[in-house]
């Protein structure tokens, strides 16, 4: 079978011994000149990390790669000129499973070092798959007087049905709005007409491919951008620019890790987890695990090992003293993880253990609502 791209940017396949087969050098993609940017406009920060918005298309191996730069998404995107002026960074060039604690690191330093410039708002373009660990990284690292954007795409810049531009003329737009906190920004619908404004914590990718895949999980989006008209409507339960001073607090924890529930799971997986300095269990229902796995839990706990428990649902909140078997788990000394989403309470954890070494108070900050990961009232009928 060969794969022949096609002038429209899809993929077709047909039988080898159809085609006829002349090697060439691959083509190549000459650099435009720069987009005029005009100085009246509030400035803007694009920080590039990567992903399917900075993708296109690798002739070595026919896949998508990610090979732009920041300065390449200004030059590909002409509308962003109309937004602002911007000023680009590119951190890293990779596709995001790839990211780690380190980077996450690596690019809050970046981050709050444009906030002390004064920048009106940050852009950071990163891979969907795990945007929702790093916008909720970013969250807990950063207290910010400004927005932080999210923007990443499904499908990349050489397919007709990319989202990439959409997603990015309303992350801009969003990035000069009185948004005040960090966010995700992508298709709010199938079509090409606005954009959701996501809370960094309380947001998850919920399709493979789909352009509408980001979803806010136990709230409605803070915010949305219409396309047309670049207008950004903020809910009122969107933080605003300027409530916070700007802090950085970049450390974390890399010895903690995130684990499913499963039936018929075997206690024995969890002595993988000795000596790790937290541990998040994504449970059934309301927060459970069986039985069998409660002593091994126990014994985690006494050997130092902070653990709490988030729920597979994704909406609602975890209440372990229903059953006979969450009351156990509280006995055992598991924290409930209220309604935080497992992802974002793994990165919270990951934080709060880089940042306060007595367990009694990391215990309490786990409960506590940091950033907007947990909601204190459930939505009706949850």
């Amino acid at each position: 079978m060969a794969v022949i791209k096609l002038d429209s940017g899809y993929n077709i396949g047909v039988e080898a011994d159809c085609c006829t087969f002349v090697a060439h050098a691959a083509p190549t993609t000459p650099r435009s000149v720069p987009v005029n940017q005009d100085p009246a406009l509030p400035e803007l920060s694009i920080i590039s990390t990567g992903g399917t918005i900075a993708s296109r298309i690798d002739y070595r191996t026919g896949a998508v790669t990610s090979q732009f730069d920041a300065d390449d998404i200004l030059i590909a995107i002409p509308a962003l000129a109309g937004i602002a002026r911007y000023r680009t960074k590119q951190l890293y060039t990779i596709l995001s499973e790839n990211m780690t604690p380190s980077i996450w690191q690596e690019l809050a330093r970046a981050v709050y070092a444009e906030i002390q410039r004064g920048v009106t708002g940050i852009i950071v373009t990163h891979g969907t798959d795990t945007m929702a660990y790093s916008a909720a990284a970013l969250s807990f690292m950063i207290d910010t007087p400004v927005p932080i954007v999210f923007v990443g795409s499904q499908r990349s810049a050489d397919r007709p049905s990319s989202d990439n531009a959409v997603n990015a003329v309303c992350a801009a737009s969003a990035a000069r709005s009185d948004l005040g906190e960090v966010a995700v920004v992508m298709h709010a619908t199938t079509s090409d007409d606005s954009c959701a404004i996501h809370r960094g914590t309380r947001v998850r990718k919920m399709h493979t491919s789909r352009r509408d895949a980001f979803q806010s999980i136990g709230l409605d989006p803070i915010g949305t951008v219409d396309y047309a008209t670049r207008k950004v409507t903020l809910g009122a339960h969107a933080v605003r620019r300027k409530t916070h001073e700007p802090a950085l607090h970049e450390a974390l924890n890399e010895q903690c890790s995130l684990i499913q529930f499963y039936p018929g799971m075997p206690p024995e997986i969890l002595s993988a987890y000795e000596g790790y300095k937290g541990l998040v269990l994504s449970g059934t229902g309301l927060g459970h695990v069986s039985t069998a796995l409660i002593p091994r839990i126990r014994a985690l706990i006494e050997g130092g090992t902070l653990v709490v428990m988030t729920s597979q649902c994704l909406h609602g909140r975890v209440c372990d003293r229903v059953y006979d078997t969450g009351r156990d788990l509280l006995a055992a000394g598991v924290i409930e993880g209220n309604d935080m989403i497992p992802e974002a309470a793994l990165v919270k954890m990951m934080w709060v253990l880089g940042n306060e070494q007595d367990e009694e108070k990391a215990a309490r900050l786990m409960k506590t609502d940091l950033k907007g990961e947990c909601i204190g009232r459930s939505a009706h009928g949850c």
